[in-house]
């Protein structure tokens, strides 16, 4: 028994789901469920799949790759068919409704730094996680998550997931937010004429319209609390000198210039 493969359930097989699946049947080290009311068939190439839910409930670790609104639903079916011995872990980018869920399973929150305004089984690819940043519970150490999260190639972060959804405010909800509008509040004469520039700032109004509108309904307070902070920002900069202005423009590209490396991944440092 000592070479037996960990048994891994991915439920949810759109962008996040589809990538861990097709990481991780890249590995060979692992044997893969695979979960899904809509894409299980297209699943079998790398896992035993179905839309049966119960397929999960001899695995070792579950990773729960559902949208934000179905999660807590999921969770709770999980809920009836595992033990305790089963890791679950989940991957949304919202955590205010899932902190302080009990479950007779070990639940472990985790959110991957990783995606794309795709969405989708189809749009899933073995590298999606490769050198990103892997976001874990800091209270919670668990050496089947780790060895996962290194097989994908992405980087532990341990975090305190009380202070999360302001986080992902700033870098992720409130930016996807100011794409879409600022994408609309552009007149069609200025579309007509837009070059690289409109086009980098507003990638993410491709997002999904369902994904936009659970960040905004469930991250509304902090994506507010974060758009206040980039208006007194905004009114700072009007007050300035332009020397002060100068200075501060030169401060923030640097700073940014060194925020990714060649490959586009963060290598940020405090």
């Amino acid at each position: 028994m000592k070479n037996q493969k960990t048994k891994v359930g991915i439920t949810g097989l759109g962008l996040i789901g589809g990538s861990i699946l097709k990481g991780l049947y890249k590995t060979k080290k692992y044997e893969l469920f695979a979960h899904s009311s809509s894409s299980s068939n297209k699943a079998l190439k790398y896992a035993i799949s179905s839309n049966d839910i119960n397929i999960l409930k001899d695995c070792d670790i579950i990773f729960v790759s559902s949208s934000i609104s179905k999660t807590l639903k999921i969770l709770d079916k999980l809920n009836e068919i595992l033990d305790k011995k089963t890791i679950v872990a989940d991957v949304c980018s919202i955590k205010k409704d899932l902190l302080n869920k009990k479950y007779n399973f070990d639940f472990i929150l985790s959110h991957p730094m990783a995606g794309s305004e795709k969405t989708g089984f189809d749009a899933s690819f073995e590298e999606l996680f490769e050198g990103n940043k892997w976001l874990v519970d800091k209270n919670r150490q668990n050496e089947i998550l780790d060895n996962i999260i290194d097989d994908l190639g992405a980087i532990k972060i341990p975090v305190d997931m009380k202070l999360h959804d302001n986080l992902c405010a700033q870098i992720s909800h409130l930016p996807t937010i100011l794409s879409f509008l600022l994408f609309d509040s552009a007149a069609d004469s200025a579309k007509k004429i837009a070059s690289s520039g409109f086009r980098d700032t507003t990638r993410l109004a491709m997002t999904s319209s369902d994904m936009a509108l659970n960040m905004f309904n469930l991250n509304e307070e902090n994506i507010l609390k974060c758009f206040e902070m980039l208006q007194d920002k905004l009114n700072n900069l009007k007050n300035m000198t332009d020397d002060e202005k100068i200075k501060l423009f030169k401060e923030i590209s640097s700073k940014r210039a060194k925020m990714y490396d060649g490959f586009g991944k963060n290598i940020f440092q405090i």
